[in-house]
């Protein structure tokens, strides 16, 4: 399917973010609309690209104005949008509420005493009002003409009709005082109120839009760690070049203390990174020849060329930049419910404003339309659903960048919302719970006299006949002699015998490596079978001389991820194509209680939907492309960074380290934003349900309603922002 993603101007609330998906969906061809209120983007999904006017005339139609641009432009245009948008914000503000603050001063009793003449002159009020009406509010009487001409309320409908009663009523107060003379009514305008409201409304937006753009912190940190040059060696020269210039095939020179530009592949030297800003690991990872190193990491200690193999936006970082970004404009299921409810919501309260009109004009105390007209503002004003569109984005935006900077990839808000809900969790056996290639574990000395080096001189002898060999567990025993830095002998007549092993001469020695010959035992050989481990007999002259136990280890993190797991009542599963021994083994010292041992690759996705079948919440970790099915089937699909595109592409999640417990920190993550998102919707609901009554009592001024309106906005952004504290 086609995605295209572009800017929206003028939102500022659940029912603007609700009309402008109705819109968009109703363009032909368009199979899914996403509009996000925080990051002020939408997401159209397509099976073919829709046409550039069809977006543009689908969003003016309902008020509002499309920003389309590509994908390297957008966000620097957005970005220019807000700057410019906050400042017009910011000055019209200060003026508003400047000159709301001299009408109140010229006209609240006490207050007013100390005024001089001029600031207590109705007209000098009508004045100081109609600037605050015509040019401080205008965005929000062009946003409501617009979607009332389509038929459709929002929060500027209801800020408009509110603040307009107000203002029109006082403008006849003030040139036809003898009309409301003759009807008993107190000839006394209220500018106060309707320069308050807009003044306080526009503070209130000034502040949500400060406090948002800390919401958008972690996109900024990711690009923030780009390095913006690169020394890159050209016709036998080193050259500095802007990291834009840079091409895949470079061979580029970094040194100690150096970012590193782009990814690629070491060919010359050895260091200690610093992964920390890309995976969440704290310790320095040591990298040597062939080893990949990723963009925008920092080089500790050594000086090293690599050559560059993915520039530009295919490299890591740029992958998660756009994976968060995706995520942060993506909406969570829960979020849906408070749009439905946003898009009747405003209608409502226009007739509950209408009810409480003509309930106090008809039932009041003397100067009934006064109440009336007051009290029903103060409902409009009051029930401003802006809280409510904001409750999820803000803590959706604020999680998937909390997951960024601990190496945790989250694809969708649907995907964050769901990992709180599992409670069985499977995970694959080979390159998750284990390093995914097998290594030496342990080297038994069994003839002493012809081994006078130990452990060294039997890995060394071994190691040198292996070298010649190609087999997996060969290269286990070679990579483990290099490790210890063993010297290797050249080998004479090598040979390898089919299913057996390898031999050869050694220093005049035979050296035989692999299974037991003739009628030789080791018994301990079971116990070490029972431990999932392969094990390899060294014969030196044709004697058993030594003993050397290969098998795939498990990770570092495995068993305390395993463990936490068990703790917080999640059931865990291994899933492995290996035989049932090995399997149970490694199950036995993870603590794994349920393990589905020689499972074919393409079974794997049918023991996820067993699992389902019986009501469980399922997430399945997995790093090969025999796990893509398995994970897009899973409730939630969690693959490894290490792992293949195919995985990654079919996970929900993505775990840019290699550690296991990130599994652990993105089910906290998820409660934790869950937690934050139902705070934030029953504040949101709650401030209404509560409010609108009081309003309709009487119980509470316009101006009044119009700071409670802009504190819950306000409360709403804040409460998602505090989400970075939270310890995953």
């Amino acid at each position: 399917m086609n995605k295209q993603t572009f800017a929206i101007k003028g939102m500022h609330c659940a029912s603007c973010v609700y009309t402008n998906e109705k819109a968009l969906k109703a363009i032909s061809g368009v199979t899914e609309a996403v509009v996000n209120l925080t990051t002020g983007k939408a997401t159209l999904t397509s099976e073919q690209p829709v046409d550039a006017k069809k977006i543009m005339d689908a969003v003016v139609s309902v008020g509002y104005q499309a920003m389309i641009e590509s994908p390297e432009t957008l966000d620097e245009k957005i970005k220019t949008e807000k700057i410019k948008e906050l400042k017009n914000l910011q000055i019209k503000t200060t003026v508003s509420l400047i000159l709301a603050g001299l009408v109140v001063w010229g006209s609240f009793p006490g207050l007013m005493n100390t005024a001089p003449d001029i600031v207590k002159n109705m007209f000098y009020h009508f004045l100081l009002a109609s600037i605050v009406q015509f040019w401080g509010a205008y965005d929000f009487y062009k946003a409501a003409v617009s979607s009332l001409r389509h038929r459709i309320a929002n929060m500027d409908t209801l800020v408009v009709i509110g603040t307009s009663v107000a203002y029109l009523y006082s403008t006849a107060v003030v040139f036809y005082p003898g009309f409301f003379e003759r009807l008993n009514l107190k000839v006394e305008p209220y500018f106060d109120v309707s320069t308050v409201i807009i003044g306080l409304i526009l503070l209130g937006r000034f502040l949500e839009a400060q406090a948002k753009a800390g919401t958008g912190e972690a996109i900024k940190k990711l690009i923030g760690l780009q390095a913006k040059t690169a020394r890159v060696v050209r016709n036998k020269r080193e050259i500095d070049i802007s990291i834009d210039e840079v091409v895949a095939g470079d061979l580029i020179r970094v040194r100690p203390g150096e970012k590193i530009p782009v990814d690629g592949i070491i060919v010359e030297g050895e260091s200690a990174i610093d992964e920390s800003m890309v995976t969440g690991e704290s310790m320095p990872s040591s990298k040597y020849k062939g080893d990949t190193v990723i963009g925008a990491t920092m080089n500790k200690s050594g000086s090293f060329v690599y050559r560059a193999t993915k520039v530009g936006k295919d490299t890591m970082l740029s992958q998660i930049i756009k994976m968060v970004e995706e995520a942060q404009g993506s909406k969570a299921p829960i979020q849906r419910l408070a749009d439905i409810i946003s898009s009747y919501f405003v209608p409502i309260v226009i007739m509950l404003a209408i009810s409480t009109f003509v309930g106090w004009y008809v039932f009041g105390p003397s100067s009934a339309f006064i109440f009336a007209m007051l009290n029903s503002i103060a409902v409009l004003i009051i029930a401003c659903p802006c809280a409510m569109g904001l409750a999820t984005p803000t803590a959706i935006m604020v999680g998937t960048g909390i997951g960024a900077q601990h190496g945790i990839l989250i694809k969708d808000a649907e995907s964050l919302e769901t990992a709180h809900k599992v409670n069985t969790i499977i995970f694959d056996k080979t390159g998750t719970l284990t390093q995914g290639k097998p290594s030496v574990t342990d080297i038994v000395i069994l003839n002493k006299s012809l081994l006078p080096g130990g452990e060294s001189s039997l890995l060394s002898l071994a190691a040198s006949v292996e070298k010649n060999s190609e087999h997996p567990l060969g290269e286990a025993i070679v990579n483990k002699a290099e490790e210890e830095k063993l010297q290797l002998i050249k080998v004479a007549k090598f040979k390898s015998i089919t299913g057996k092993g390898v031999e050869g001469l050694v220093s005049g020695k035979k050296i035989y490596v692999g299974k037991l010959l003739g009628s030789d035992t080791y018994p301990e050989g079971e116990s070490l079978k029972d431990q999932g481990k392969t094990v390899v007999y060294t014969y030196i002259n044709e004697k058993l001389s030594g003993v050397i136990a290969i098998a795939d280890t498990i990770k570092e993190s495995a068993k305390e991820a395993i463990l936490t797991l068990n703790k917080m009542g999640i059931d865990t599963v291994m899933i492995t194509g290996d035989n049932k021994t090995t399997a149970k083994a490694i199950g036995k010292k993870l603590g794994i209680k349920k393990i589905l041992a020689e499972v074919m690759p393409q079974d794997k996705e049918q023991e996820v939907k067993k699992f389902q079948k019986e009501g469980r919440v399922v997430a399945m970790v997995g790093d090969g492309i025999n796990d893509a099915p398995a994970l897009a089937a899973a409730n939630i699909g969690i693959a490894m960074g290490t792992g293949t595109d195919v995985a990654i592409e079919a996970a929900g999640i993505t775990l840019v380290n290699k550690n296991l417990m990130s599994v652990v920190s993105a089910i906290k993550l998820s409660k934790q934003t869950m937690k934050t998102i139902k705070l934030n919707l029953f504040w949101a609901f709650a401030y209404n349900v509560v409010l609108i009554p009081v309003a309709m009592m009487g119980l509470i001024s316009p101006i009044l309603a119009s700071g409670a309106m802009a504190i819950s906005s306000i409360s709403v952004v804040t409460n998602s922002l505090l989400l970075k504290k939270a310890k995953i």
